[in-house]
């Protein structure tokens, strides 16, 4: 007897449910088609080929945890319906009658109920987004792109979920990271291949690969092979020595891989340095490693610290010239620059070749630290805007200043060291004084600062969050450093430890810096320190030649003061103000009332505060001090935080 086309969709109906609960309970895929290589007892970790449109999340699973899943949602509705209409029948069937009868109530129980429950689903779907958004962050820019390079040399189709066989820490680029990746059992793909590139997607140096080629489990460790020290500090073993050693122009930054020193030259590679980080990335840190050992060979350093607490270590220190007053560092600035345009006409009459072989004939090495460029420029703009008068130029001499400084070059031998939180172009003062800076240093940067910075160096490395490590990136080419970390009490002792403390240093520049009126009014008759001779083999002609740069005549040597000369009672009056001599009392009453809270304070500080000025002369007992030094000590003094009963 033939079958009907009902007796058909019956069968086919018989069978259709019989395949469905053989697949419920063996945990296979409901529609019946395998998409991935997971098994019962293993998940898969890639898309079968010939496999199109979207994998779902559950077709990775093994399927005993399918199973497991079904058959725990299976025994909670049929415990929820057994309880509902068996157990507690009559007042389910009661409560439907009410709602049957007078829906108003359940309405508006349904309407209240479905507002919470639309704002929680709100609130939880934001704090769901803020808190996976690192990891969004991370896959986006480093996994996915790994998968996107290797889906194609391992035979995977690009379907393939990248976390089921990528498995990349998010702190990958720390020392004891270990990345693993899973590979097809078949092995046919080319193994330097695939390992160059997840060297060049991950930006990873100096990394082992370990290959697992028996078995099922098929994957590959990597690790970094020769990383950086963990810290680095001034007590480790042949780290004095190493400082020692280096040349005066390259200092020591810290170590890299194999321990190999990292160091940029001022003289040769880069004539300034750009230090980039956010808050607490250690850009103090840097800067006192840097400046300490330039302090200790003989340089000047002028720190302009708007935060005035930057650098404690370098309050004192022989040849560092402080500046926390915005004014100071407007003047200081202008004065800079006056000094560079001085060095430039010196250089002019020097001869290549001497220049080239004793560059010290320009002057001494000046290393000016720039502290929170940021919001430094901003308050520089505003103090100028503040001060200037009718005629004035609008645009601040002193980033006018920066500007020229960073565009003078390696031969006046003035260094800038700037720190920046956001090193964007307009907090330096545009994109060419940006371009001056060819060694960069970066520290916890983000992806957006690295690509502005050092575009040029691809691809990205990985920002480390270990304290110290950084990236040093000259002549294209990123370097991971682990930062030699000095104290305060190490970098002073470093900087007087040097020619300093052999009393060879140079001039220094710390005369107090003139009024910016001044200073515009004829640029180049600025002040200008006096330098002794240098030793030449013709002393006569190398003093008409430093003359005549100078733009002064040939000092005419003084006799020495006999021995029994006493000095004089009452100094003569001076025509300027801030050039009188006066005892602390005088001092006080006459002139710093305003600023200093008591004369016991002023006398206080003389004893304890390594930046108080030093005494000109003597009345008798009393020392005496020029009043416009006393005045730069009161203007830049450290302030007590407020509310405190400090004297000073």
């Amino acid at each position: 007897m033939a079958q009907t086309k009902f007796d058909k969709q019956v069968e086919e109906t018989a069978e259709s449910v019989a395949f469905g609960i053989g697949r419920f309970l063996s945990g296979r895929p409901m529609d019946g088609e395998r998409k991935t290589n997971a098994t019962f007892w293993r998940a898969g970790t890639r898309v079968l080929p010939k496999v199109e449109g979207k994998v779902s999340r559950s077709s990775y699973r093994a399927g005993w945890q399918r199973l497991t899943f079904r058959v725990s949602g299976l025994a909670a509705t049929g415990g929820a319906g057994y309880w509902t209409l068996w157990e507690n029948q009559d007042s389910t069937f009661a409560t439907a009658r009410d709602i049957w009868e007078n829906p108003d109530p359940a309405l508006a129980t349904l309407e209240s109920g479905g507002i919470a429950a639309a704002s929680a689903a709100a609130a939880g779907g934001v704090a769901y987004g803020l808190l996976t958004r690192k990891r969004r962050e991370f896959m986006r820019e480093w996994v996915t792109p790994l998968h996107e390079a290797l889906a194609v040399q391992l035979g995977m189709s690009e379907l393939t979920d990248p976390r089921r066989y990528l498995h990349v820490p998010r702190d990958f680029s720390d020392d004891d990271a270990q990345i693993r990746i899973d590979v097809p059992t078949h092995m046919r793909f080319n193994e330097d291949l695939v390992a160059d590139l997840i060297v060049k997607k991950l930006a990873l140096e100096n990394v082992s690969f370990t290959w697992r080629r028996a078995g099922k489990d098929t994957h590959v460790i990597v690790k970094k092979r020769k990383a950086p020290p963990k810290k680095l500090s001034l007590s480790d073993p042949g780290v004095r020595e190493i400082l020692a050693k280096m040349p005066e122009s390259a200092p020591l930054i810290g170590l890299g891989s194999g321990k190999k020193k990292v160091s940029v030259d001022l003289d040769a590679d880069s004539p300034h340095v750009l230090i980039s980080a956010g808050t607490g990335g250690g850009k103090s840190t840097i800067l006192r490693c840097i400046t300490c050992q330039f302090i200790h060979n003989g340089a000047l350093a002028y720190v302009l610290d708007f935060k005035r607490i930057s650098h404690t270590w370098a309050r004192g220190v022989p040849g560092v010239t402080y500046c926390r007053d915005i004014g100071e560092i407007h003047d200081a600035l202008v004065h800079l620059a006056q000094e560079g345009r001085r060095r430039l006409t010196l250089a002019e009459q020097l001869a290549d070749d001497v220049l080239e072989k004793e560059p010290w004939r320009v002057g001494p090495r000046i290393v000016i630290l720039l502290e929170e460029v940021n919001a430094t420029m901003t308050q520089l703009k505003r103090y100028w805007a503040k001060i200037r008068e009718s005629g004035d130029p609008k645009e601040s001499p002193a980033v006018d200043a920066l500007a020229q400084i960073l565009f003078m070059g390696r031969q006046v031998r003035l260094h800038v060291l700037l720190v920046a939180q956001s090193a964007t172009a307009q907090a330096v003062g545009g994109p060419a004084m940006r371009e001056n800076f060819a060694t960069r240093i970066l520290v916890r940067y983000t992806l957006n600062a690295w690509r502005m910075l050092v575009p040029e160096v691809s691809p990205i490395p990985m920002a480390s969050e270990h304290p110290g490590r950084v990236q040093v990136v000259t002549r294209g080419r990123a370097q991971e450093t682990q930062v030699l970390n000095l104290s305060n009490a190490e970098a002073r002792e470093w900087a007087m430890s040097g020619v300093h403390a052999k009393g060879t240093t140079g001039p220094t520049l710390t005369k107090t810096p003139a009024p910016a009126a001044d200073l515009l009014a004829d640029p180049w008759e600025s002040y200008a320190p006096k330098l002794p001779p240098a030793p030449t083999t013709d002393p006569a002609a190398d003093r008409d030649l430093l003359a005549d740069a100078w733009g002064l005549t040939p000092p005419t040597p003084t006799p020495a003061p006999a021995a029994d000369t006493v000095p004089p009672a009452n100094p003569a009056p001076a025509t300027d103000p801030d050039d009188a001599v006066v005892g602390l009392r005088e001092a006080y009453e006459n002139h710093l009332k305003e600023a200093v809270a008591s004369l016991d304070a002023m006398r206080w500080a003389r004893a304890k505060d390594p930046d108080f000025p030093g005494s000109v002369d003597k009345r008798g007992a009393e020392l005496l001090y020029r009043v416009g030094d006393l005045k730069k000590w009161a203007r830049n003094r450290p302030r007590a935080a407020t509310g405190t009963t400090d004297l000073d």
